[in-house]
């Protein structure tokens, strides 16, 4: 995998557009973040590397919903856990749940498979997706993910995504121990 050096900031060359929204929302907000390029990231592993580079652990990103589709959980957890749906499901009080569709992730997000972080909850003004993070996420610095897309990641400082990033979007997380 090729990764490219750590820039500050935004970078210079227009992105696609959901990712060009990332970078222009943590702007106005004021949010600082790290920031690296890559090949795209279709693995924890590919994600592994990146972590080494970035110096954060990037989160799995997990967009879960039951089979009837009647509500939508975006869970963020370390990137090297294990997940179990059944431990998930059973904190917060669900059915058994399964993988949103990429169509929901794109309708609900306006994601793709792969780039779903908790910067896309910019793209859900309406709250049809809980947020749920790990708590061994939240006694961390800092915070890895991508900006809505898998070919770039970014480190942010945690307190930053709690208390400006998710106080803007209006998202309150629930906290799991998984």
């Amino acid at each position: 995998m090729t990764i490219s050096p750590i820039f500050h900031g935004a970078p210079t060359d227009r992105r696609e557009a959901v990712e060009q929204q990332t970078y222009e929302l943590l702007q106005r907000l004021g949010i600082e973040f790290d920031r690296v390029d890559h090949d795209e990231a279709a693995t924890m592993e590919d994600c592994a590397a990146i972590s080494a580079v970035l110096g954060v652990d990037i989160c799995k990103n997990l967009v879960l919903t039951p089979r009837n589709r009647s509500a939508f959980y975006l869970l963020c957890l370390p990137g090297d856990k294990h997940f179990l749906t059944k431990d998930f499901s059973k904190q917060i009080g669900s059915s058994r749940l399964s993988f949103a569709t990429a169509e929901d992730m794109a309708e609900l997000l306006g994601v793709q498979p792969g780039s779903a972080s908790v910067l896309a909850l910019m793209n859900d003004p309406q709250h049809r997706v809980t947020l749920a993070i790990d708590r061994a996420v939240l006694t961390q610095p800092f915070f890895g993910c991508h900006p809505c897309r898998n070919t770039s990641s970014v480190k942010l400082k945690t307190k930053d995504v709690l208390e400006i990033f998710l106080k803007h979007t209006g998202h309150e997380p629930i906290i799991v121990d998984l």
